[in-house]
């Protein structure tokens, strides 16, 4: 008999990580209405591209990034941090509110902020490193004679 105890985690875990996107979007919406934010450019696709970011890491079930999620996430990006790195990390994040763990406000308000943690410099890092170029991807366009010196 086929076990169906893991097609069902399976499901469960898609609509966990809904449920999470869900909340993710409605606090994207809270800093969207927020006056403090409201001269910050391009804040909707900010917000959108955090979330996503975010959503990345591998959350706990209560929705935030926790040690672990935080290692993972670093080996990802090539910069692994010792465990002591990772807990400064994270208290350089969320202020040092006693949880070890960085929940989507402290993280937007992290990327947003004019400080800058660790986790901040390498995301953006990451971000300009397999960002795209400026110059548009494809051949240089086609020049006619009439254009040669």
């Amino acid at each position: 008999l086929p076990d169906s105890s893991n097609v069902q985690r399976g499901k469960a875990f898609g609509l966990l990580k809904e449920q999470q996107r869900q909340k993710l979007e409605e606090i994207n919406k809270e800093y969207l209405e927020d006056q403090k934010y409201s001269d910050e450019e391009d804040l909707a696709e900010k917000l959108e591209g955090f979330k996503n970011k975010y959503a990345e890491f591998d959350l706990n079930d209560q929705g935030e990034i926790d040690l672990m999620g935080l290692k993972r996430m670093m080996e990802k990006l090539g910069v692994p941090k010792t465990h002591l790195e990772l807990k400064k990390m994270i208290v350089e994040v969320t202020g040092g509110s006693s949880s070890n763990t960085i929940n989507y406000r402290d993280f937007v308000k992290m990327m947003l902020g004019k400080r800058s943690a660790v986790l901040k410099l390498v995301l953006i890092f990451e971000d300009k490193a397999s960002g795209s170029p400026c110059k548009p991807a494809g051949p240089p366009p086609k020049r006619d004679i009439a254009s040669l010196p």
